[in-house]
């Protein structure tokens, strides 16, 4: 059975990381939902329009496999002050499933406590501040994995990670597979 992944999209999200997390997700066969506070046209970053495929009400943690976050600072502070995702995020570190971060949204990770104490992440290097005074250690790698938090650095390390969320998913052969066909450098 296919994996399911979310990826809620707020105003002001990167284009760059949500579009090819979700793309490069789908290539490998897995059930990626896209959710936003309304059915309206999201606003990201750079200023495109996106549908969401879901609302966040709409969503039931408890049918999703993992939950990624895109970045973009605007999306990450809409995602810190929203409380249903929140609520979302706090189901999937109690029941330990993944969840992921790129670019500032460790920041939302960090706010919620979720990454804590010594926690190893990454993040965009500006955006640590969106979450001054809450723990972890910053490591600036291009991707840090601890238990089941995962974290990248930004946009140009988006194909990376959503390789490596592909291949955690749905196994080496299967990644292989999709990066193959997307031509990559090596």
């Amino acid at each position: 059975m296919a994996k399911r992944v979310l990826i809620p999209l707020c105003p002001g999200f990167e284009e760059m990381e949500a579009i090819i997390l979700i793309d490069v997700l789908r290539r490998g066969n897995v059930e990626v939902i896209s959710a936003g506070k309304s059915k309206d046209p999201i606003l990201a970053a750079r200023k495109t329009f996106h549908l969401a495929d879901k609302t966040f009400s709409e969503i039931n943690s408890s049918e999703f496999d993992a939950i990624l976050l895109p970045g973009g600072l605007e999306g990450t502070k809409q995602l810190m002050a929203d409380p249903e995702i929140s609520s979302i995020l706090k189901s999937f570190q109690q029941q330990s499933k993944m969840i992921g971060a790129i670019c500032a949204a460790p920041s939302v990770l960090r706010n919620l406590e979720i990454i804590s104490g010594n926690d190893p992440y990454t993040a965009f290097p500006s955006s640590n501040d969106l979450a001054k005074g809450k723990g972890g250690k910053y490591t600036g790698e291009r991707i840090v994995s601890h238990n089941n938090i995962h974290t990248s650095i930004g946009p140009g390390s988006a194909f990376e990670f959503a390789l490596y969320i592909l291949e955690m998913l749905e196994g080496k052969e299967v990644m292989e597979k999709v990066k193959v066909s997307l031509q990559l450098p090596s």
